[in-house]
Formats: C-alpha cells, sequence, structure tokens
C-alpha cells in the first residue's frame, strides 16, 4: 500500500461538480492499494500517517503531527499511484490490486485513521468515482509512506 501525503492549508474532492469532502488545514492523502496488500498494510500506515511530523512547531521546526495539531485528513483512492511506467508512454497497471479488495482495505484504512484521529477530522472520496481534488499544498510538503519493503511482504513490487 502507498500513500502520497500533501500538508494543505486547505483541500477538497468533488463529483460531478458537488464537493462531496473538503478540509482545513492538515494532509491531503491519496491511497493506493496494490496486489498483496493485506489490513496489515493499512493498520500500519495509518499508525505511520497520523504520526508523521511535518507540521512545524513554535520554532518553525518540523516536528508536529497531524494528531498533535488537530489538523483533518482528507482520504482520496487513487490507483494510479502504482502505475508501471518503465516502458513506452502509456502506464500499466497490473501491480494495482483488485478493485473489491482495494476498496476493503481502503475502507479499513479510513476506518483506522479515523478511530486515531476522530471520524469528524477525517473527510474521503468516494472510492472508484471520477473526482475533481483541489488543494493549497502548505510548505510545500509531499511525503510519500509505502508499506512495500516491510517484511510481511515477500517481494518488493515497488516500481
Amino acid at each position: 500500500m502507498k500513500l502520497l501525503i500533501q500538508r494543505v492549508a486547505r483541500a477538497s474532492v468533488s463529483i460531478d461538480g458537488v464537493v462531496y469532502g473538503e478540509i482545513g488545514g492538515g494532509c491531503m492523502v491519496l491511497a493506493g492499494c496494490r496486489s498483496g496488500d493485506t489490513f496489515r498494510d493499512a493498520s500500519y500506515l495509518a499508525a505511520r500517517l497520523v504520526a508523521l511530523r511535518i507540521f512545524k512547531d513554535e520554532l518553525g521546526k518540523m516536528n508536529l503531527s497531524v494528531t498533535q495539531t488537530g489538523g483533518a485528513l482528507l482520504v482520496v483512492s487513487q490507483f494510479t499511484l502504482y502505475a508501471d511506467t518503465r516502458k513506452g508512454n502509456r502506464p500499466g497497471f497490473t501491480v494495482g490490486g483488485d478493485p473489491g479488495k482495494a476498496r476493503e482495505i481502503y475502507d479499513f484504512f479510513v476506518n483506522e485513521v479515523s478511530r486515531f484521529i476522530g471520524s469528524d477530522r477525517v473527510r474521503t472520496g468516494v472510492f472508484g468515482a471520477d473526482m475533481q481534488v483541489e488543494l493549497v499544498n502548505d510548505g510545500p510538503v509531499t511525503v510519500e509512506l509505502c508499506s512495500d519493503n516491510q517484511p510481511w511482504h515477500k517481494t518488493d513490487v515497488s516500481g
């Protein structure tokens, strides 16, 4: 499982021109699943995400987590995080997980981060929908978290 996290001043996701989820300060999180991912990956990354210290403390140093700042999370499913771009000009998506299983893992991930910081601080898009995302990246700060190299995976499939 892979997360692309952007520290934001604000972010929103719309479907068919209607805002579905929006947050003020916090993190915009793109979440992608690959074949072989499990609930263990989602649990591991949820804990890492809410503890990730990418917010400034009183001295201006990135030393605080979204948990500590009271910020929010906007979590959007993003299967293209596992696009294979090694050959040709069109990305391949064979590494991506089965959509049904990926949805279960994504939903579990959202429930885990909600359990950690409170459901009132977590917003989402709609899994598999055609969404438009708007954000103001704060910093800019963009960080990737990935579970592909954890011991429970026998091989590294990150591309």
